[in-house]
């Protein structure tokens, strides 16, 4: 990467698409795509294989060859994020549609939530209970 572009935040998502430096036979395209998407990448390598067989073998080649120019290669030492990132990650979805409506659905079921417990805490019942609990805390 150029030096003037150093300072620029990198995506932060690690399922961000890369071409692999540890699991390539070529230029990394089908091992980057197997670690993006969590898949076992001799059965990508293979399923390249067939569909090139298949007939759209000069797609394929143009495609992976497109690939191997355009996407940029993993950065060193890989990503080092918590495990607790990771499956916020894995949640995320691709779609952006779907990631919208999983987290209007959350913000909602957080808001009912709050909501019960606004309505327990002002409640008459749960001032007279904590009162019994400061009185036997005495």
């Amino acid at each position: 990467m150029p030096r003037e572009y150093e300072d620029y935040p990198t995506s932060p998502n690690p399922k961000r698409f890369y071409r692999s430096r540890e699991d390539k036979m070529l230029f990394g395209v089908c091992g980057g795509l197997a670690q993006r998407f969590g898949w076992d990448a001799t059965i990508v390598r293979i399923a390249v294989v067939v569909l090139s067989l298949l007939g759209a073998a000069g797609l394929f080649v143009i495609a992976y060859l497109i690939a191997a120019v355009i996407v940029p290669k993993a950065p060193f030492g890989g990503s080092h994020i918590s495990p607790e990132e990771d499956a916020f990650w894995r949640g995320v979805s691709d779609r952006p549609r779907a990631t919208f409506g999983n987290l209007k659905y959350t913000f909602m079921d957080l808001e009912d939530r709050l909501k019960t417990l606004e309505q327990r805490v002002t409640s008459d019942e749960w001032r007279l209970r904590k009162e019994f609990r400061d009185l036997e805390g005495h």
